[in-house]
C-alpha cells in the first residue's frame, strides 16, 4: 500500500537524476519499521562533522537527528491518507526534501504552522502513535523543535500538488576528496526502471476524496 510506503533516494549533486544515485530504498510495512528504516537512511548519508572536537574523536552528524526525528514522525502521522502515494525521502548535496501527499488545508499556512497552530488529522492514528509507537510529542510543537535545533528549514505547500515540503538545507561540505567508496551505482536497465518508478508517484486522491477539502495536523 503506498500510503504505509517511504520512497528514499540520494542523488549525487543537487538536481534530480533519471539514472544516476548513489543509494535508494523503499520502506513498507508497520508505521515504527517504515519511521526507523527511514530514519537510519538519512543517518547513513548525512555527513560526519567534527564539530570542534578533537581529530581523533568521532564525528557527528552534520543536521541534529531530533530535526528527522520530527519531521518524519510528522510526514508519517499527519500525511492525507485519502491520497494514493507515498512519502517521498529526496537526499541532496545541499539539501532534504521530505514530501508528504495532501497540502495544508482550509486557512492554514506556513506561517501558522511556524507560529505553532494545528488542525486535528488522523486522531486514531495519533492516539495509538501517541502510547509509544514513534518518538511523538504532539501539542503541534514537532515543527518548532525541529527550527528550534535547525533554523534553516523551508516548507513549501502545494495545493496543485495537492502535497506538502519540508527542506531541511544541509551545510556546505568541508573541502575534502569525496570517501573513496562513495560511487555512483551501475546503472543497469532494471535500476534505471525502478528509479523511474519512484519518481513518477503522482498524488491521487482516493475515490470520492477531494484533496482541497482534507485536514492537516501539524
Amino acid at each position: 500500500m503506498p500510503q504505509f510506503t517511504f520512497k528514499a533516494i540520494r542523488f549525487p549533486g543537487n538536481a534530480i537524476h533519471v539514472t544516476d544515485f548513489l543509494d535508494s530504498e523503499d520502506f513498507t510495512g508497520p508505521i515504527r519499521k517504515v519511521f526507523d528504516g527511514a530514519m537510519a537512511f538519512v543517518q547513513r548519508n548525512l555527513r560526519k562533522v567534527q564539530a570542534g572536537r578533537g581529530v581523533n574523536a568521532p564525528g557527528v552528524p552534520e543536521i541534529p537527528r531530533v530535526v528527522f526525528e520530527e519531521l518524519l514522525v510528522n510526514a508519517l502521522v499527519h500525511r492525507d491518507y485519502m491520497v494514493s502515494a507515498p512519502i517521498r525521502l529526496l537526499i541532496f548535496d545541499n539539501r532534504i526534501e521530505i514530501i508528504s501527499p495532501g497540502h495544508l488545508p482550509n486557512n492554514l499556512t506556513v506561517e501558522k504552522i511556524r507560529a505553532g497552530n494545528s488542525n486535528i488529522r488522523n486522531p486514531i492514528l495519533v492516539s495509538h502513535v501517541a502510547k509509544g509507537i514513534l518518538p511523538y510529542r504532539g501539542f503541534a510543537s514537532g515543527i518548532l523543535r525541529a527550527l528550534e535545533a535547525w533554523p534553516r528549514i523551508e516548507f513549501a505547500d502545494d495545493h496543485e500538488g495537492c502535497l506538502f515540503k519540508a527542506t531541511i538545507l544541509r551545510p556546505s561540505p568541508p573541502e575534502t576528496p569525496p570517501s573513496s567508496g562513495e560511487k555512483v551505482g551501475e546503472v543497469t536497465p532494471e535500476r534505471k526502471s525502478r528509479l523511474e518508478s519512484r519518481l513518477e508517484s503522482p498524488a491521487r486522491p482516493a475515490a470520492g476524496n477531494s484533496c482541497s477539502k482534507s485536514s492537516f495536523l501539524m
